[in-house]
């Protein structure tokens, strides 16, 4: 599939390694090569090996990668791939697996049209040598001849010269394993759950391979303590397969639309269905590599589907000859689809891969989707009838939505600065040093208000839960009204006419209550980023506050504390001992004896008093606040507002894929992967209101 490396695995050798310069730069600009030194840049080190794997499934010569996360930190990977080459290389005299894993642009993707691959992907072209460079130890075990060929490195110098070290019964194949240097990275504390999503996505886009995980280590991240140890990537069906993934929560119109084709500038896969959701989600891939800002193929892709779907519309006569032609907008609502490319030299514009810039894989996308979409439009009237049908009427809620709009910035712009009226704007006009709070409920408004600082801080009160976005299209949505109140404050515009450079503040800050309903209403506010102001999660606009939940106080001493461990570590420290915490500050009360205990003053979830054990004068006042409201201006800008002592999370966007499958679930329409959400979490949830 695609293009295939013609040479037999017994030309795959030493002659075809291209060497282009030294290892040096890489331990002092680890960045440049692998994007950052914390758990991306770690991960990126796991993919790069692993791709390289994949290149050789890619050729032709593997069809098996097997990944061990070992107990003493290391990462393993072997695949049956042809095996590095190991005979002298004739440019640096050295052995050619030397010389792949040791100098900087060295491999088989670098020798021109007589190379060993037609096709890579790889991190940046980079390879095993910055792995190796970044490792404080590697061992690389080559299969070939049915020979063990060796050779350990240390910090990207090599021990020993490669030797053979005994027989194998395996054909061919290499085994690296390596381990990160502490040196090197913040943490060495790999994510499962993050590997996994990538290795399922590689195993999707080649068809055919198997990619087995595997976890060995005792002591895993929170995030993986529930996950199985063992996994096993396979799908025959390839990107469609991945489209069903990517909708299997939706309900989908008619069965996924998949085809592939060689033109002159590349070889192009394409699988796509439509479901009954508002949401685009096309998801571009060049040489397996995920362009997640898109690039050539998907603007081909889009080209081709408008013209597509409008030639046939009109062919049909659903379209009438009065009739606007549909948007590029309007045939991707509701969209799944999987972009595939591979191209013999791909331009990737940026340093981290994320968008293609290849002129001829635009035309190359353009003419095949144009074909072969047109082909099974005529092959399969009612599926392309229904897709229509879909278009058509996202068309008449773009219509709708758009005289909604307008009616919002008619109206903004009456009341002068497009500001509603219940938003207390800053004194600053400069964007860069304003910030937007965005509270829930009118008392905790109030209290923002008078505790913030009105030169940068702007204060915009939500009242209730606002609209679910997920199950709305634009023009109910812009009907809203705290949903328009926080567009037209932002000032960016929304659907056609959004412009990220009119934004009216540097941070938009969510602030709602520390209770079920405060997290319900952050998830709606966050659907709404999410799905219509995506851009501002991925530019580090968007924040959530940390609120504290206690106020403990002893005499004149007065702590906030965030959470209950926060608490008790504070109450230990003046001196109640951590088994009277087990809980609660209502448990507190019980646990103490009688005459070291005040009466509490309140009901449970209030403010419990009480005498430290060993100082006996001095009383310890708990106080817990169950809403924003609860606080006084003061004590609301000391804990949460004061960019000099507050806390703030900031909203990022990891794993696009995954927030949508989370989206979808948590908000669509759909009930039932709602329902499997709750059981399956339902153990883990802790101080439950109810």
């Amino acid at each position: 599939m695609g293009f295939m490396a013609t040479e037999k695995a017994s030309t795959y050798d030493a002659a075809k390694i291209q060497v282009l310069e030294g290892l040096e730069p890489v331990r002092k600009r680890p960045g440049m090569y692998i994007g950052s030194t914390d758990q991306r840049g770690l991960h990126h080190c796991v993919y790069e090996i692993v791709d390289n794997s994949i290149d050789e499934a890619m050729a032709g010569h593997a069809n098996h990668v097997t990944v061990l996360l070992g107990d003493d930190g290391s990462v393993s990977v072997e695949d049956n791939g042809r095996g590095i080459p190991v005979d002298i290389h004739p440019k640096t005299k050295k052995s050619a697996l030397e010389t792949v894993l040791t100098v900087l642009h060295a491999g088989g993707k670098f020798g021109g049209d007589d190379s060993g691959y037609k096709v890579s992907g790889g991190l940046h072209g980079v390879g095993s040598s910055v792995v190796n460079a970044l490792s404080s130890y590697m061992r690389a075990e080559v299969f070939r001849d049915g020979k063990i060929y060796m050779q350990e490195y240390e910090r990207g110098k090599p021990k020993a010269d490669v030797k053979p070290i005994g027989k194998t019964e395996k054909e061919h194949g290499t085994l690296i394993k390596f381990i990160p240097d502490k040196q090197i990275f913040d943490t060495l504390v790999m994510s499962l759950s993050t590997l996994l999503a990538h290795f399922r996505q590689q195993a999707y886009l080649t068809r055919g391979i198997t990619i087995s995980v595997m976890d060995e280590r005792q002591k895993r991240p929170e995030e993986d303590q529930n996950l199985p140890r063992l996994y096993r990537f396979h799908f025959e069906g390839g990107v469609s397969a991945y489209v069903r993934h990517l909708n299997q929560d939706k309900q989908g119109i008619g069965d996924v639309i998949w085809f592939e084709k060689e033109e002159e500038g590349g070889f192009v896969e394409v699988a796509l269905q439509y479901s009954q959701t508002f949401q685009d989600q096309t998801i571009t891939f060049a040489n397996n590599i995920h362009t997640t800002e898109g690039g050539t193929h998907l603007t081909g892709f889009k080209a081709a589907l408008t013209r597509t779907i409008n030639a046939y519309a009109r062919k049909e006569g659903i379209l009438k000859e009065k009739d606007e032609n549909l948007t590029a907008d309007d045939v991707r609502e509701g969209l799944a689809a999987v972009i595939s490319v591979r191209l013999k030299d791909p331009q990737f514009e940026g340093q981290t891969k994320s968008k293609l810039g290849n002129a001829e894989m635009k035309a190359a996308v353009e003419t095949v989707v144009n074909e072969k979409l047109a082909e099974f439009m005529e092959e399969h009237p009612g599926d392309a009838r229904e897709v229509v049908s879909k278009c058509l009427l996202a068309a008449r809620a773009r219509m709708a939505a758009r005289a909604a709009r307008d009616a919002v910035i008619r109206k903004g712009a009456l009341e002068g600065m497009t500001l509603p009226g219940k938003l207390a704007d800053c004194s600053s006009k400069d964007p860069s040093e304003c910030e937007l709070f965005i509270v829930e409920g009118d008392s905790a408004g109030g209290s923002a208000k008078q505790g913030r600082n009105r030169e940068f801080q702007a204060i915009l009160p939500i009242k209730g839960k606002i609209l679910n976005v997920e199950q709305s299209r634009l023009d109910k949505m812009l009907a809203n009204n705290e949903v328009k109140s926080l567009i037209i404050a932002m000032g960016v515009g929304i659907g056609e006419v959004k412009d990220m450079t009119k934004l009216r503040y540097d941070r938009i800050v969510i602030m709602t209550d520390a209770d079920v309903d405060g997290a319900h209403i952050r998830t709606l506010i966050l659907t709404l980023y999410f799905r219509y102001f995506r851009e501002l999660i991925e530019t580090g606009h968007l924040y959530i506050a940390q609120s504290p939940l206690f106020k403990l106080t002893m005499g004149k001493e007065s702590r906030y504390a965030f959470n209950e461990k926060e608490r008790d570590e504070t109450l230990k420290e003046w001196g109640v001992e951590a088994k009277e915490l087990e809980t609660s500050e209502e448990d507190i009360a019980d646990e103490v004896t009688e005459d070291e205990v005040e009466e509490p003053k309140a009901k449970k979830g209030a403010k419990i008093e009480m005498l430290v054990p060993e100082k006996k004068k001095k009383k310890v006042s708990i106080q817990r606040y169950k809403g924003l409201g609860e606080m006084n201006p003061d004590q609301l800008w000391d804990t949460t507002m004061d960019p000099t002592k507050r806390v703030m999370l900031r909203v990022t966007l990891e794993d696009a894929e995954a927030a949508d499958a989370i989206f979808t679930t948590l908000m669509g329409a759909d009930v039932a992967p709602r329902k499997k959400f709750i059981q399956t979490h339902a153990k883990g949830v802790k101080n439950l209101d109810i």
